[in-house]
């Protein structure tokens, strides 16, 4: 990796910039795609995993059957599904506490104002295929949509791997299809003949499958974030661990091509060291060339001192970061932008990738500056309830008049005055 030392301020946009997709040329060509689905349903998603998967869904069924979700069981190793079970038991551990107990709170007198959670009804999750099969996302959607009670939950994948039928019936998913790409984001986005239209969607893809979440969300349905490749920012130290910190870098850039990996520390020692450590174990990978095009991308900046390396990490907004430093809860509790951050020399990124509890479906691009990762919030409604008593509108009616008068809103003040006159009367001094 390229060391890049001391950057001035003025330098860190430049140095901390994604590289830019042509959204315009995607969107191109994944729009017709949708209004191909919107059109033709079924018949359209056959045609296109024809065309772009050489897949025969009129042969095999769009949807997977009860049959092939129990036989995935079977499939599977012991010590294979034992983790599963453990991780799903974390992964709902830590997400059952997000629940939060309806609470009344009387704002005035005889004014009660509370909110309680419902969840989705209908929710989509995308699971993609590509070089890796991606169960752990099925947990880390499917357990919180379980918790939030969703009626429905539609997961479209093209992957037949059995630990992904496995998990999907662990988390409660109602409906798999074998659909991939943007062909799946219409199919739960409009609904067809086999797939129900979704109210929100879920999961992560190619920059294909994020064009198709983003311009259906133009439409009105509602995604989970905006997503673009995934990436990991390590800040490290002399306490850290150099083949820690390398195996890393490592798991993030055997992501694929476009992952972004960046190391941030104080001591070109340490960084020189990480730097020969990562050929070492590089090339021991089975997924070499991915990781070293990512490593290609990548960067090592040295900063002067830790409250630079805070502001820089802060300017970046990663969606992993690791603290790999001697105060590290301190640091941590100085970062704003971040989807999660992992402490010490002994919790790797892999760890909430796949079991700790924490969810891994995370910001990326920056946009951890706005965005929180996905959680049981995501999948549920919050609806906001009040109760006016006799003596509560007498409190508060007043009020409301006033304001309503001051913004003309004759009718506003209206609906207030007439219940105030009725009791009034009901009740004459």
């Amino acid at each position: 990796m390229k060391i890049i030392p001391f950057p001035a301020r003025a330098e860190w946009p430049a140095l901390l910039a994604r590289p830019v997709q042509s959204t315009q040329q995607i969107e191109s060509i994944v729009a017709p795609i949708l209004a191909k689905v919107r059109a033709a349903g079924d018949a359209a998603l056959v045609e296109l995993a024809q065309k772009f998967d050489k897949i025969d869904l009129a042969q095999q069924g769009l949807a997977v059957n009860q049959t092939e979700l129990d036989a995935a069981e079977a499939q599977l190793s012991d010590e294979l599904k034992a983790a599963i079970w453990q991780a799903y038991q974390n992964i709902r551990t830590f997400h059952e506490r997000q629940k939060q107990p309806v609470e009344k709170i009387e704002t005035m007198p005889g004014v009660t104002c509370w909110r309680r959670s419902v969840g989705i009804e209908k929710v989509g999750l995308y699971i993609p295929g590509g070089t890796a099969p991606l169960f752990s996302t099925v947990l880390m959607l499917g357990v919180p949509a379980q918790l939030a009670g969703c009626r429905e939950i539609v997961l479209c994948t093209p992957s037949n791997h059995p630990a992904i039928y496995f998990a999907a019936k662990l988390v409660g998913v109602t409906k798999v299809f074998r659909i991939g790409g943007a062909q799946a984001i219409a199919a739960m986005a409009y609904g067809t003949q086999s797939v129900p239209q979704v109210y929100k969607i879920f999961g992560p893809g190619n920059q294909y499958v994020t064009a198709a979440k983003m311009l259906v969300a133009k439409e009105g349905v509602a995604i989970d974030m905006p997503a673009g490749p995934s990436e990991v920012a390590v800040y490290a130290d002399d306490s850290a661990v150099p083949g820690f910190v390398a195996a890393d870098l490592l798991s993030q850039a055997e992501h694929g091509a476009d992952s972004q990996v960046l190391l941030v520390s104080t001591s070109k020692r340490f960084v020189e060291l990480v730097n020969l450590v990562l050929q070492t174990q590089l090339d021991k990978l089975s997924r070499q060339a991915l990781a070293a095009k990512a490593l290609e991308n990548s960067k090592i900046i040295l900063v002067e001192s830790q409250p630079d390396a805070i502001d820089l990490l802060n300017a970046y907004a990663a969606e992993h970061l690791i603290l790999s430093v001697e105060n590290a809860e301190a640091v941590a509790d100085k970062i704003i932008n971040a989807g999660s951050i992992f402490l010490g020399n002994y919790t790797p990124e892999s760890a909430g990738d796949y079991a700790s509890g924490t969810n891994h479906t995370l910001p990326t691009n920056g946009f951890a500056r706005a965005y929180s990762g996905v959680s049981l919030d995501s999948f549920v409604k919050k609806i906001t309830v009040q109760h006016i008593t006799p003596e509560g509108l007498q409190n508060l009616g007043p009020v409301v008049e006033a304001m309503a008068e001051a913004e003309s809103l004759d009718a506003h003040k209206r609906a207030v005055s007439l219940r105030l006159a009725s009791l009034a009367e009901a009740n004459p001094a």
